[in-house]
């Protein structure tokens, strides 16, 4: 499946990716205190580690949090 477009829209703003091979991604990753790779943190908070979680679950984290900081509604 394809994920919905307001997700995409709402991800594209957000999504902060770090290349573990760069000084920086190394320094983030120690910052969260990740122990192992894949990890996903939501937040500036470790959510996944050592797992990629299915896409309806990342969906809904992602939404909980979105709602809980009150900036608009999905749907």
């Amino acid at each position: 499946t394809t994920t919905p477009y307001y997700i995409r829209r709402q991800l594209q703003m957000c999504i902060r990716y770090r290349d573990m091979r760069t000084l920086e991604g190394v320094a983030r990753f120690k910052d969260l205190k990740a122990k192992s790779l894949p990890s996903i943190a939501l937040d500036d908070e470790l959510v996944y580690e050592s797992i990629i979680p299915m896409q309806e679950e990342l969906i809904a984290e992602i939404e909980k949090r979105y709602q809980k900081k009150n900036l608009h509604d999905f749907k």
